[in-house]
């Protein structure tokens, strides 16, 4: 049980990274951004031919990042550029993105890192066994990008992305470049979740083209935990809760796996629990009215 839940805070801490991108994309700049299904693919696929071809570990995470920014800023320009739709914009992203994985991935299904270097391997050369390396090689990423994000949303850059996602009219009208923004955001959404795609394929041993699957709604389901048991009004808060709501989210997958859930029923396990959390502000609400109404009389 110990080591179940070990792997369960592992694999969330890289997660995390992922839904980090995902609340930028949806929350800062709410634009549901379906790229997300196929750039963490693309992450992961570029680390793994790059580490499987000879290149540093490092390099190859750093090329997974190039990677999915790449992928964000074409989302970016299907939207400001040609006027698409952002939800659509990024349905053909993550449609194009399969054919791109396949080509990078030199037209095979998956690629294999067993008994290949990883990120990972310093610390376990230490004598960690593989979880535990993952989570303090985790907690770094994990901690130097919440730092960086935290920073850059605080630049006036960064404002003026906030900006945008909160009333494009009104930014327009302070002279903000909107399109350029949105451009950025989606960029910066989608380096994080390539850097996410590049951690996890290193964690599992291999990449798989199929392995962008649901990839949203992992997202938002440890979004929204994070926003119903952690978040608070603060910006740094916030982004520690997304942090804590991705590892509660693999920790609850583990336990009902390990009690028993079939593995193909983890789809209708995560939707169920969006939904959940969806509604349970609604409900809150209402209580909350309901407490107030109550004391009135």
């Amino acid at each position: 049980m110990v080591n179940v839940l070990l792997g369960a805070v592992a694999l969330g801490l890289l997660w995390s990274i992922m839904t980090i991108g995902v609340y930028i994309s949806f929350r800062v700049l709410t634009i549901p951004d379906l790229t997300v299904e196929g750039s963490i693919v693309l992450g992961a696929a570029t680390a793994s031919v790059a580490i499987a071809s000879g290149t540093h570990p490092l390099i190859a995470t750093l090329m997974a990042m190039v990677a999915g920014m790449l992928a964000g800023i074409g989302t970016g320009l299907l939207h400001t550029v040609l006027k698409i739709p952002p939800l659509l914009s990024g349905i053909l992203s993550m449609i194009a993105l399969y054919s791109i994985n396949i080509r990078v991935m030199n037209f095979s299904a998956n690629v294999s890192l067993l008994r290949m270097d990883t990120v990972f391997t310093p610390v376990m050369a230490m004598g960690f066994d593989r979880n535990p390396a993952t989570i303090i090689v985790g907690l770094l990423f994990v901690i130097s990008v919440v730092t960086v994000i935290y920073w850059f949303f605080g630049t006036e850059i960064g404002n003026a992305l906030r900006a945008t996602g909160n009333n494009v009219d009104m930014a327009k009208a302070q002279g903000i470049n909107t399109n350029k923004t949105k451009v950025l955001g989606l960029a910066i959404a989608n380096t994080l979740v390539g850097l996410a795609g590049a951690l996890i394929a290193q964690y599992l041993g291999f990449s798989d083209v199929q392995m962008g699957q649901g990839t949203i709604v992992i997202g938002l389901a440890s979004l929204f935990i994070g926003e119903v048991l952690f978040a608070r009004h603060h910006f740094l808060r916030t982004l520690i809760a997304l942090v804590l709501g991705a590892i509660t989210y693999r920790i609850v997958i583990a336990l009902v796996l390990d009690a028993g859930m079939r593995a193909t029923d983890l789809n209708l396990f995560t939707a169920a629990t969006v939904a959940i959390a969806l509604f349970f502000p609604h409900i809150k609400s209402k209580f909350d009215t309901y407490v107030k109404r109550t004391k009135e009389k």
